[in-house]
């Protein structure tokens, strides 16, 4: 009944006139209230659809009762019908506004906005009630005012200053609200603001040719009903992902179109003035500028148009330039670097990078660097099986593969993308892929090289040692045998030749210790920092909980660490004691050193810590170190599941 009552109205509108200057109103009429009521047949109860019918029902109104006033030929009551027509244009502006401000949801971005939308309702209604008691509006319209009442003047003044500052305020409140509700919004709501974002910059293009043209602003109030169809197709449709190209380049038309105009109209209209005569020269010297400023503008223009369309998000070859940089970065930043450059191009909430192969998947890094690590092990069947497994619906599991085969998988939490979005990420995974493969390789290689010391320490110890050890029992009978037939100095010979060589087994068995540690081997790792810490020449506090054998890279690395700070503090912390703590939780091993010294540890290319870290980069492990004049604390946390 209400699309009835509308639809008469517009083409009763339409039948007394139209007239061109409230042509807007009845497009603007019929454009709403439809969309509109196509909207609450489709998805009864939608709010956006409510506030476009009543935007629809407001113009049929106006638009009714200004043809009706405007009518050749007086009609029955045509000054008060013709009022109708008039008087409530603040309110109705407000109106459009709330629906503006309001899209795509139908409610406001958040409850701050209510106060603002108060403020223009209020400045709406005293504008509105001026309008209603005095013809303050109604010279421009050419209708006539059903009132006389005394103070016009004053009315007229009053309105004459608060009219303009009021409808400027309107329209900044309502582009703020949008930039704002655009900044904030992703997945299908940030791709529904850019349809109607599209449609208002065309609406905006048209209107600046129209007044730089003809000088007149009804063909871009005339293109006000595409607001109304971009934002009906895309409340309906939610997979509308290719409107951000077309977003992009009409951006860039309409600001260079303005800027061209602008240009030409300022060189030849402004300077024609000052110089009579001279049309074709000031025509060329404005070709001639335009043709200077125009790529960088250009240009200009479009980083504009990208931050608008995209946001802060990076292009396509920002992004792969980034993780180029991420590269050449020290190996612990790596994984957090790959993860910060998807989030970037992709503008994702979150993204969380998976290792290993498809069986057997575990969190390694994550962005923004808050993020908490999904502890334990899944399948890529699990990350990718949706809610059930804990998964948000909006997440995107994308494989990382590196000849074929699974490196790892990345977890993106960013809405649905875009194709070109899409394509850029499956690149990102793709240099991703050769990261792990890298990685992995670097992981064979440590196993290889500890088992290699394993080796070698072994047959120092079962080959060379022993045998050092049998000559070395063998020359102690030979000095006993010169002793007892008294050839003194054979005897003295030959204990000496005994000292130095007992000394290089001691020395052999040193070194074959600090190839790989044998008791690491044979009694793990409790024992063998325990020995460490008895060897140390500082006082040693000592807490350790490891409650079972762990793989042999990571029982090496945790051994090397606490080597190594035991080391340096001994060397150069000046410290008087040092803690150790060794503790497995669950799947992942932590190793804290900390001293009492004086401090200024660091990673230096070619130090021990340099190469400790890489180490402990290789296993998805991080050292941090805290270094002030307090004391030092060397710290990892080691997964070892």
């Amino acid at each position: 009944m209400l699309g009835v009552v509308i639809a008469g109205l517009t083409v009763g509108g339409f039948v007394l006139g139209p007239h061109v200057a409230n042509l807007h109103n009845g497009l603007i009429a019929a454009s709403f209230a439809g969309v509109g009521l196509f909207l609450l047949h489709r998805r009864p109860g939608n709010r956006e659809g409510r506030l476009f019918v009543a935007v629809g029902a407001a113009h049929a109104v106006m638009f009714f009762g200004r043809e009706y006033g405007l009518h050749a030929g007086p009609l029955p009551g045509a000054s008060w019908i013709g009022w109708l027509g008039v008087w409530p244009l603040p309110l109705v502006l407000v109106l459009v506004g709330a629906a503006v401000m309001c899209f795509p949801t139908g409610r406001l971005p958040s409850r701050a906005w209510a106060p603002v939308l108060g403020v223009l309702c209020v400045l709406g209604f005293v504008l509105s009630l001026v309008s209603a008691l005095w013809p303050v509006e109604y010279a421009r319209t050419g209708l006539g005012h059903p009132f006389s009442l005394p103070g016009l003047a004053v009315a007229q003044a009053f309105y004459d200053v608060a009219r303009p500052v009021a409808y400027l305020l309107f329209q900044l409140t309502w582009v703020v609200c949008v930039i704002v509700r655009v900044r904030r919004s992703d997945g299908d709501e940030g791709r529904q603001l850019r349809w109607f974002l599209y449609a208002a910059t065309v609406s905006a293009a048209v209107m600046i040719i129209g007044l730089a043209v003809w000088g007149s602003p009804v063909p871009g109030t005339l293109t006000v009903p595409l607001l109304a169809v971009a934002a009906g197709a895309a409340i309906l449709r939610y997979r509308l992902y290719d409107i951000d190209p077309v977003i992009n380049k009409s951006l860039v038309f309409g600001v260079m179109a303005g800027v061209v105009t602008l240009g030409y109209a300022v060189v030849v209209v402004g300077a024609g003035r000052l110089v009579d005569g001279y049309g074709t020269w000031l025509s060329l010297l404005a070709i001639g500028v335009v043709a200077v400023v125009f790529e960088p503008l250009r240009s200009r223009a479009q980083r504009l148009a990208d931050r608008v369309v995209y946001g802060r998000r990076a292009t396509p070859y920002e992004a792969l330039a980034r993780l180029s940089a991420h590269f050449s970065a020290p190996a612990g930043g790596l994984l957090d670097g790959i993860c910060a450059t998807v989030a970037d191009a992709a503008g994702a909430r979150e993204v969380v990078l998976w290792t290993g192969s498809g069986e057997e998947l575990r969190a390694v890094a994550a962005w923004p660097p808050a993020a908490v690590l999904p502890a334990g092990v899944r399948s890529l069947d699990d990350l990718d099986a949706g809610p059930a497994s804990g998964r948000v619906a909006d997440q995107l599991v994308v494989p990382v593969k590196h000849d074929g085969r699974l490196r790892g998988a990345l977890m993106i939490s960013a809405g649905t993308l875009s194709a070109a979005e899409q394509r850029l990420v499956g690149d990102l995974a793709a240099q991703a892929g050769l990261v792990l493969e890298l990685r992995a390789a670097a992981q064979r290689l440590v196993v290889a090289g500890d088992a290699a010391r394993r080796r070698l320490e072994r047959d120092l110890h079962d080959g060379a040692q022993q045998r050092l050890v049998t000559v070395a029992m063998e020359l102690g009978g030979v000095v006993r045998l010169a002793t007892t037939a008294g050839a003194t100095e054979v005897a003295g010979r030959a204990d000496d030749v005994r000292r130095n060589l007992l000394e290089a087994t001691a020395e052999l068995r040193e070194m074959a210790r600090g190839l790989h540690p044998a008791v690491l081997t044979q009694d793990g790792l409790e024992a063998a920092i325990g020995f460490l810490a008895d060897r140390a020449s500082l006082p040693v506090r000592l807490a350790m909980s490891v409650s079972r054998r762990l793989p042999a890279e990571v029982e090496s690395t945790a051994y090397f660490v606490v080597s190594e700070g035991l080391t340096n503090a001994a060397k150069y912390s000046g410290a008087s004691s040092v803690s150790v703590f060794v503790e497995i939780a669950g799947p992942e091993l932590t190793v804290e050193v900390s001293d009492d010294g004086c401090g200024g540890a660091s990673v230096r290319p070619g130090g021990g810590l340099e190469g400790l870290s890489d180490r402990l980069a290789i296993l998805d492990a991080r050292l941090t170190i805290d270094s002030g004049p307090a004391g030092t604390l060397l710290r990892t946390v080691i997964p070892c599941g």
